[in-house]
């Protein structure tokens, strides 16, 4: 503004010096007459504009004298607020709240450093556990600055796990429309209100504002395109969302897992299973192969078959060989279901292989050998170490003290208190 200033004054100044001059060179000054109070005054042009400059330097030198003083305070004024605003900043990085907040609080009588000063007060109040504080600098901002207050308000309701609040927020009409921050506020806050297809539409205007770095922007996408497929409230609406996702995104292993557990919920079991077969083909996943072993999606024989085809290129894999032990546990292969389960044991599958051995050996009448399954399957998922495998030949466990030695009977509590 002040560069607009002295540009325009230059121009003006150069326009009459352009007048006088060709006032000058023509010869002809012309006359000017000023009459007031019954008396005349006359001169020429150029002494007439000469004397109105010089009037006119008289009166800017008398305002610049009489307005100094309040110049010079208004000056030190906004230097004391920004350097209030500054110490408060650094002090709520540094965790002096107190000081923070005593700051931040001299800093808001500025209009230039107020609103600043009023959201960092208000994470200052946050920061020390007093909610009702911070609500209260975000609602004096006003309408002053409602995309400001929008966001503020916005960042308080999403970290007390109110995202519908965030919303009534965001979409004032006041604050519209969103700056970039208030965008991907609104995107959180539609995914964490189970509308997460709608935060996924938001994600072509949050990389054209920048809005979030683009590895945060790639996860969310992932995140986001999985939930919209979770909250599918039919067959349609899920074959829809799926169909409009990017090809690349519908072979990402969370995707996939997504359209394939909700696919097995609507009974799609040929689609949900053709969905993981086709993601495994072109990646190989480990958290995919594990579900493609454990969702109800029929076709037991097909995926068995599929499963043995990978594991020729995959022969260490611990979630494929316990998906094959699940596989012909179904079919009642005790044999090969005890085989593939053992080899996945051997590959680190734990707590889900030695459940899956546990049901092969109850499902052949051995409860001495499934007790013992089931409580390595106890003791791996909480981390403890297992007993090691027994051989395949059934073992023996060792008699409570005070008997006699002989086993204990079928209905007999196990290791487990079963």
């Amino acid at each position: 503004m002040k560069v607009l200033r002295n540009v325009i004054f230059l121009v003006v100044l150069a326009a009459i010096g352009a007048v006088v001059a060709h006032l000058l060179l023509t010869g002809d000054t012309g006359r000017v007459l000023v009459r007031y109070g019954g008396t005349d005054y006359s001169a020429s042009l150029v002494e007439a504009i000469g004397i109105a400059l010089l009037a006119l330097l008289v009166l800017w030198v008398v305002w610049a004298l009489l307005s100094f003083p309040f110049r010079t305070w208004n000056r030190h004024r906004d230097r004391q607020a920004r350097l209030r605003l500054g110490e408060g900043l650094l002090a709520l990085h540094e965790g002096h709240y107190a000081r923070a907040a005593k700051s931040l609080a001299q800093a808001q009588d500025d209009p230039d450093t107020e609103a600043a000063a009023r959201i960092a007060a208000a994470q200052v109040a946050w920061a020390r556990g007093d909610a009702a504080q911070a609500r209260h600098e975000i609602d004096a901002l006003g309408e002053r600055y409602p995309a400001a207050r929008a966001i503020a308000a916005a960042e308080l309701f999403l970290a007390e796990e109110r995202p519908t609040d965030a919303l009534v927020a965001l979409d004032a009409p006041a604050a519209q429309p969103l700056p970039p921050r208030g965008l991907a506020l609104r995107a959180e806050a539609l995914a964490a209100s189970g509308q997460a297809s709608q935060a996924y539409e938001l994600l072509g205007a949050l990389r054209q504002q920048q809005a979030l770095p683009k590895a945060r922007l790639d996860d969310a996408e992932l995140r986001w395109a999985a939930a919209s497929l979770r909250e599918a409230d039919d067959g349609n609406a899920l074959a829809a969302r799926w169909e409009a996702l990017p090809k690349p995104l519908r072979a990402e292993p969370p995707v996939v897992a997504a359209y394939a557990e909700r696919a097995a919920a609507f009974g799609w079991e040929e689609a949900g299973a053709k969905s993981l077969e086709q993601a495994l083909d072109a990646r190989w996943d480990e958290s995919l192969a594990s579900r493609y072993g454990t969702l109800p999606l029929g076709r037991v024989e097909h995926r068995a078959a599929t499963c043995e085809r990978w594991l020729a290129r995959h022969p260490a894999s611990p979630a494929l060989l316990l998906a094959l032990a699940r596989l012909s546990a179904e079919q009642a292969q005790w044999a090969r279901a005890e085989d593939y389960a053992r080899r996945a044991i051997d590959q680190g599958a734990g707590a889900g292989a030695w459940e899956v051995l546990g049901d092969v050996w109850l499902a052949q009448g051995d409860e001495s050998r499934a007790r013992f399954a089931y409580a390595n399957a106890l003791r791996a998922g909480r981390g403890q170490p297992v007993a090691a495998l027994p051989p395949r030949e059934s073992i023996t466990l060792m008699p409570p003290e005070g008997t006699d030695g002989a086993p204990p009977p079928a209905d007999a509590p196990g290791p487990l208190g079963r």
